[in-house]
């Protein structure tokens, strides 16, 4: 969703972008150029940047009103680019590296590479800032998360509890807990400050692909293998609601800003769900 809860953006498999008003669900445009599938979409804290990552191995900034590409990052030596996340001020893009093992960050007016974090053993799945800015998260095949300290670029914490790939990360809004959703089929939510595990969430049969906070940090919703979306009580565990009308597996979900709706996407098809 973009930060006023407007529009909807998504990337596919077939390369391209798009953007669609979120509740009139009539597509608003397409952005081309990426030569790979698009494994990942963020828009930027104030609404007017897109950015977009892609098995091509860059990263592109899109100007969200003209659908004009603003640059072209070339992130990745290896392998795909998986995951990108805006600082929340906007002025910092990072990127998870795939097979490079590394996360980028850049600065998303020059394009300037500002920061290599260095660490994982295995393939980088996932990145997501702090509320502040000055710590990130990243996931990987490696089983691990680790929070780095963005300015020295120092590795802070390693969290251990998974058992496979963790392949999404997400951290609440006032940046208390972080989520992982991982291909051993469970959420992990975690204290960020000190690395401990609160509560780990159990009922995805087969892997989790994806994890979302709410605006208010009290729900988590999460989406997996089985095509089914979850929604959970962040603070008990006690999961809540799970919505089933996808008929592959749920790759994305996403709350809206006002936490009413969540969105979740398929192998071809988009849904957005109630959730209050």
């Amino acid at each position: 969703f973009s930060p006023d809860g407007r529009l909807l953006a998504s990337g596919s498999t077939d390369h391209t972008i798009k953007i669609w008003d979120a509740f009139g669900g009539q597509e608003q445009r397409t952005l081309t150029g990426h030569t790979g599938w698009v494994s990942s979409v963020a828009f930027s804290p104030d609404g007017r940047l897109l950015a977009s990552a892609s098995r091509d191995r860059t990263v592109k900034i899109w100007d969200v009103t003209s659908g004009l590409t603003l640059r072209t990052l070339i992130a990745g030596q290896k392998g795909p680019i998986v995951d990108v996340a805006f600082s929340p001020d906007g002025r910092s893009l990072a990127s998870a590296n795939g097979a490079d093992k590394t996360v980028k960050v850049w600065d998303t007016v020059s394009g300037q590479e500002l920061h290599v974090f260095s660490g994982h053993k295995a393939d980088v799945t996932s990145v997501a800032f702090g509320a502040d800015g000055r710590l990130l998260a990243s996931a990987s095949a490696d089983e691990t998360v680790r929070i780095w300290d963005v300015a020295s670029t120092r590795e802070l914490r390693k969290l251990t509890g998974h058992s496979d790939t963790i392949w999404r990360l997400a951290i609440s809004s006032d940046g208390r807990f972080l989520a992982s959703g991982s291909f051993d089929g469970s959420a992990i939510i975690w204290d960020a400050a000190s690395g401990r595990p609160l509560q780990t969430l159990r009922g995805h049969k087969g892997r989790v692909y994806s994890v979302s906070f709410s605006q208010d940090g009290r729900l988590l919703g999460t989406g997996g293998q089985d095509g089914i979306v979850r929604i959970w009580d962040a603070s008990s565990g006690q999961e809540l609601r799970t919505f089933d009308g996808h008929g592959d597996a749920v790759e994305s979900v996403c709350f809206s800003p006002d936490g009413r709706w969540l969105a979740s996407g398929s192998l071809e098809t988009l849904k957005i769900w109630r959730v209050q």
